[in-house]
């Protein structure tokens, strides 16, 4: 069996000074040298030879290797080009992992066309080959293991929960300060759209706190390291997916604005007077409610009532016209 690379602090410097390279603050450069902080992470996507994994933020490729060891293939994507040359030469040896050299994002809300289309394929071959060599599970597991870049690190997160690939774990890491979004309550500061729609259909755990030190170079922040499992049942709760994604991303533009307000904004010209009235009473809203205090299921159940609405009085518009931009 191949023997994974272990990038340390001093070896990665020396590879550095070698390629005559310099990390980049301004893509968030900065890569996880603490070799047991690696490996729990590994650990804690359980891989097995039967998974595909997607990697977002290649770097240089400590992670990968790692990945590439325990999955049967490892899609994964690194933007800045002199960082995807060095980490392929870094898996050079690693046939089972396909390394794109682009944005992991097609815009805010979309993850790219390639990206999908690498993981899709990689999702048949793995397929193919549990198959052909009766390796059980016979469908490949999809999870997302990466040390994200600050910049994307949310939207891809967000971005592949919206897809409709089979994603089965994440064990990521992201700025304490983003993973505190992901988990917080009705009525904080942090509280925002992003956080209804991942909880909405997502258990979310942290599993630790790192400190600036375990990064090289380190930034200026604490890290988490985060485990996002799907909760199905959570999901099937929601009868639109689309709309309640539009819908959520429109309230939290106005979020401490009234509800009653924003909502007769966004759909008071197709439901008329009456209907907010009716709505406020069956859900039990107080008149001075605002988006930021309701929970992820009382708004998937705002959004499952307007939805119905709209479906009764013949309007397929998905949401309102205010909040395009993403979380």
């Amino acid at each position: 069996m191949k023997q994974v690379l272990r990038q340390t602090r001093s070896h990665l410097m020396g590879l550095f000074r070698q390629h005559g390279l310099f990390p980049r603050g301004d893509l968030g450069q900065n890569f996880l040298i603490d070799l047991n902080i690696l490996e729990s992470i590994v650990n804690a996507a359980d891989l097995v030879p039967s998974d595909v994994v997607l990697e977002v933020g290649t770097g240089t490729g400590g992670l990968t290797l790692f990945l590439a060891a325990r999955a049967g293939r490892v899609v994964s994507v690194e933007y800045d080009q002199n960082m995807y040359a060095f980490a392929r030469e870094q898996i050079a040896a690693w046939n089972n992992v396909r390394l794109l050299n682009q944005d992991a994002l097609k815009n805010k809300n979309q993850l790219a066309p390639e990206v999908l289309e690498a993981v899709d394929m990689a999702l048949r071959e793995q397929t193919a080959e549990n198959l052909s060599t009766n390796i059980e599970p016979t469908i490949p597991a999809f999870k997302l293991v990466a040390n994200l870049p600050y910049k994307v690190g949310t939207n891809v997160i967000s971005n592949l929960v919206a897809t409709e690939l089979p994603w089965a774990r994440m064990v990521v890491t992201l700025q304490w300060e983003l993973g505190e979004r992901l988990m917080a309550k009705p009525g904080t500061s942090e509280y925002s759209a992003l956080t209804v729609w991942l909880q909405s259909q997502c258990n979310i755990q942290v599993l630790k706190k790192l400190p600036p030190s375990v990064f090289w170079p380190p930034p200026t922040v604490d890290s988490v390291v985060l485990r996002i499992d799907p909760a199905p049942e959570r999901r099937a709760l929601i009868k639109d997916r689309t709309f309640f994604h539009h819908m959520v991303r429109d309230l939290f533009s106005h979020r401490r604005k009234l509800l009653r307000g924003t909502l007769k904004n966004m759909y008071g010209r197709q439901l008329g007077g009456e209907w907010l009235t009716t709505l406020y009473r069956d859900l039990g809203f107080g008149e001075n409610t605002r988006a930021e205090e309701l929970s992820p299921v009382q708004l998937v159940a705002l959004a499952n009532r307007i939805h119905d609405d709209l479906a009764q009085v013949g309007s397929h518009e998905p949401a309102g016209t205010d909040g395009q931009e993403n979380e």
